[in-house]
């Protein structure tokens, strides 16, 4: 990919480069951790005054998790088939997915500059070119909004969509310097500084947007590889309500966050981690008013971090090369009592 000197760059999937400056406020580190013995993905409050965020558990958190619910589940207990299953929570502002949804990528401060040793720039770019259509990707549209609060299926609701051309733009705001650790209020001011940049102005024109606010290698946020591997969010302001996603410089973090994860290769938890973000973005654009199941678990957090069997992570091919992912949420997978599929239908 054709790359402009050391201002900002603006790159479509053809071509582009434009100019803006940066925002800096004062830092805050992660104030909770995953809840233990809980789910290990799901709601978390990281800092105060900001809405919470729903957090990609590390792999090390999830591998405990699950084997605390697969104990329970051991226990002989009457339930429905539907127990395990998403269900909708009522949207927020009429919003619960993306029907239409779009990717735009940020590769936020000049850090980014020379300082891309795992070559994320170009993974991400290609994954993001060739993901939209795709069978992996496809389970998202059958959620929906327009539903009445606690359906498990969809009847009469627009459904969340999986265009082929879900990638719209990358913006490369490398003139200055973003924060060497950002907040969870930072990296919220970018999403919205990046939505004006791209002339999302309007709650309209973010209704079915999200912005990947990727920081480079050495420069994650606070709890990065410990409390978790990424985060969604969303924030107001002037353009609106946005939904973003915090994403760390992946490979920082090693096998916490998916080196050489399932025989994957030791850059697999680029698109593991940033696929279930996406994914979970889309069936809950604003959290938490999309589909979760009723522990507060997202598509992407029922199925983190499977090595084996049903469900397991494993690699995609797609028109712009070949990538691992994980599993994704399945209502209707198994006759209606879900499951973790790679494919849908």
């Amino acid at each position: 990919m054709s790359k402009c000197s050391l201002a900002p760059r603006f790159v479509v999937p053809i071509l582009g480069c434009l100019v803006a400056g940066t925002v800096h406020v004062l830092a805050q580190a992660p104030q909770q951790s995953i809840n233990p013995g809980g789910p290990a993905g799901g709601l978390r409050i990281i800092e105060d005054g900001q809405p919470a965020v729903m957090i990609h558990p590390t792999a090390e958190a999830s591998a405990l998790a699950r084997e605390v619910q697969e104990q329970a589940r051991a226990k002989p207990q009457p339930r429905a088939s539907t127990a395990n299953d998403l269900y909708y929570h009522g949207g927020v502002g009429g919003i619960g997915v993306e029907t239409s949804p779009k990717i735009y990528l940020v590769l936020w401060g000049s850090q980014w500059n020379g300082n891309d040793p795992s070559g994320e720039e170009t993974i991400l770019y290609n994954f993001f070119r060739g993901v939209g259509g795709s069978s992996w990707l496809n389970s998202v549209t059958q959620y929906c909004q327009g539903v009445p609060s606690g359906s498990f299926t969809c009847s009469g609701g627009t459904h969340a969509g999986n265009p082929s051309g879900i990638f719209v733009a990358a913006w490369y705001d490398n003139a200055s310097a973003a924060p060497s650790h950002p907040s969870q209020s930072q990296l919220a001011s970018e999403a919205v500084r990046a939505a004006n940049f791209f002339g999302n102005t309007t709650s309209a024109k973010n209704a079915s947007v999200q912005y990947v606010i990727a920081t480079s290698h050495g420069h994650n946020a606070s709890g990065f590889g410990t409390q978790y591997c990424a985060w969604h969010s969303s924030t107001s302001g002037s353009v609106g309500r946005v939904a973003y996603t915090n994403l760390p410089y992946i490979t920082d973090a090693g096998a916490s966050c998916g080196a050489n994860f399932n025989g994957l290769g030791a850059k697999a938890g680029m698109t593991i981690v940033e696929g279930h973000e996406m994914a979970e973005t889309i069936t809950d654009q604003f959290p938490n008013g999309g589909w979760l199941d009723s522990s507060g678990e997202e598509n992407g957090d029922k199925c983190a971090w499977i090595s084996s069997g049903q469900g397991a992570s494993a690699n995609i091919t797609l028109s712009t090369g070949t990538f691992p992912v994980q599993s994704l949420w399945s209502n209707a997978f198994n006759s209606g009592s879900g499951g973790c599929v790679i494919k849908y239908p």
